[in-house]
């Protein structure tokens, strides 16, 4: 299976393994809980899934790689300190197993997180003596004396023996003990991800022309030769960082993360391509509508390649706009418990208003620490949080600015701010409108009713913050071109979640 479909495979298991009787306990017991494996080749984001899946369901996740230890630090040997969980004391040291056991549980007290994952990589690594306990491990959820703590689920993961010398087959009984997941890469899949995280356009647009050069792993004369989607994604991160600061690009860098002479030189050629087009064709001025006569002749005439990078270019524009609403979206969705939470507050002072707006961005940033700790913040989260910090920090300084009187007169201050930021999100969202609807009628110049218009469709589909913002304002263009509906359904999940998102008067 793919890797989305993975994902929610673990979703299903971990709701399964948290359901609770009436006496409040789990329905499995944690020993007949069976540890999730996923086999997968390297580099395909089954890390990264996780981290996904702990910030969707609201739990802790405490990640270790296993290609270190032995049966000694399994037991917990050395014995360096000890601390207390718990009301257990616990013998906690460096490179044992004890100290991953300790980590869950400073997770808890940490965070307040009681459920959560604990995910153990490159399982089928460990060394030989390391066998018996982990066993133990897979069918107790016990490190020698160290348990892991109920409502922790045991997600593990490994490579295939073909793309890892240190593998080590497991036998019969210890695949008995797991949920075992086969995972293969699928581009397609990871470009729905890739859109979430901002993957660089020249990628995506490549790999939609090259999609064979998504995943490859070869072994040749000179040695083992790869591309992975975490190759492609480091290397996007790196490229937007060399674009900000105005260093060269060239293929020195891409063969750095892309491990495969051939394609690395292939993208480096394409990605100088790429870089023409965004000059030739005016992009802003696409999407404000003031598009050329030249520029549309040259988009009708030109080869399907270019017309596909040109598609790429344009979502990749497009997509600032529309995640821009989505962010100021979600920062006042955030913000509106804050501001109600201070109402009752206000009324019990009489004075020093701006130390209860204080005590919600010290809520924020302690809300802030805690996600961070537990691993469950994705990037839109803690941009989320970070903006509604930054706005409650603007409202204390209105309030020490204004002096108001009494507490009836603070909380109108807050009022009439966010009701001033809600205009500016839907003058935002307006604007992104009109945008998007400027791109479709220059497809539609340029492309006529060709295959362009569907592609045009399914990226936005594809993206969530294409989804997210159609599905609440609307696109007259979209709907047109979209006449298979794929965007109801395909998206439903996400339609459902966002139409319960109410910016309601305060």
């Amino acid at each position: 299976m793919n890797i989305k479909e993975a994902k929610e495979q673990i979703k299903n298991a971990m709701k399964a393994y948290f359901t609770k009787n009436k006496y409040g306990g789990y329905v499995i017991p944690i020993e007949k809980q069976r540890p999730v494996f996923l086999m997968g080749p390297p580099g395909i984001g089954k890390t990264a899934i996780m981290e996904q899946i702990a910030s969707e369901l609201g739990v802790g996740l405490v990640s270790y790689s296993m290609t270190h230890h032995t049966r000694q630090s399994a037991l917990g040997l050395p014995f360096i300190v000890k601390k207390e969980y718990a009301g257990e004391v616990y013998d906690v040291s460096e490179y044992t197993m004890s100290e991953i056991i300790a980590s869950v549980y400073d997770t808890i007290s940490e965070t307040g997180y009681k459920e959560g994952i604990l995910f153990l990589d490159e399982i089928n690594c460990v060394s030989e003596t390391l066998a018996p306990s982990m066993l133990q491990f897979l069918q107790y959820k016990i490190f020698g004396r160290h348990h892991v703590p109920d409502g922790w689920i045991v997600v593990t993961a490994g490579n295939p023996p073909e793309y890892n010398n240190s593998v080590r087959e497991f036998d019969i009984v210890t695949w008995d003990r797991l949920k075992r997941i086969d995972i293969e890469p699928n581009f397609d899949v990871w470009k729905e991800y890739a859109y979430k995280i901002g993957v660089h356009a020249s990628i995506l647009s490549y790999l939609e022309i090259k999609k064979a050069d998504f995943y490859k792993i070869e072994t040749t004369v000179d040695g083992k030769s790869f591309v992975t989607a975490r190759g492609w994604s480091d290397l996007s991160d790196m490229i937007q960082l060399y674009e900000l600061h105005n260093i060269p690009v060239n293929e020195n860098l891409v063969k750095q993360y892309i491990q495969n002479a051939k394609i690395a030189k292939d993208f480096a050629i394409y990605y100088d391509l790429f870089n023409k087009y965004k000059a030739d064709y005016k992009i802003e001025a696409i999407l404000a509508g003031k598009a050329t006569e030249e520029l549309v002749n040259r988009a009708k005439n030109a080869r399907f390649d270019e017309r596909l990078s040109l598609l790429s270019l344009l979502v990749d524009g497009i997509l600032t706009y529309l995640r821009e609403v989505y962010m100021q979206e979600g920062v006042l969705t955030e913000l509106i418990p804050a501001i109600q939470a201070m109402q009752p507050e206000f009324s019990k002072v009489k004075e020093d208003f701006a130390s209860i707006v204080e005590k919600q961005v010290e809520l924020k940033r302690k809300t802030l620490l805690a996600k961070k700790r537990a691993s469950s913040l994705s990037e839109d989260d803690m941009d989320k949080i970070n903006g509604t910090i930054a706005i409650l920090e603007e409202e204390r300084e209105l309030i020490l600015k204004e002096c108001p009187s009494d507490g009836a007169g603070a909380f109108k201050l807050l009022k009439k701010d966010f009701e001033k930021r809600k205009k500016t999100l839907g003058k935002t969202a307006k604007e992104a409108g009109e945008k998007l609807s400027c791109l479709f009628q220059y497809c539609e110049e340029a492309f006529g009713d060709g295959q362009e218009l569907l592609i045009l469709v399914t990226e936005l589909t594809l993206s969530y913050y294409g989804t997210h913002y159609i599905s609440r304002y609307g696109c007259q263009e979209y709907f047109k071109h979209n006449k298979e509906l794929l965007f109801y359904e395909r998206q439903k999940e996400i339609i459902k979640e966002v139409q319960t998102i109410s910016l309601m008067d305060i």
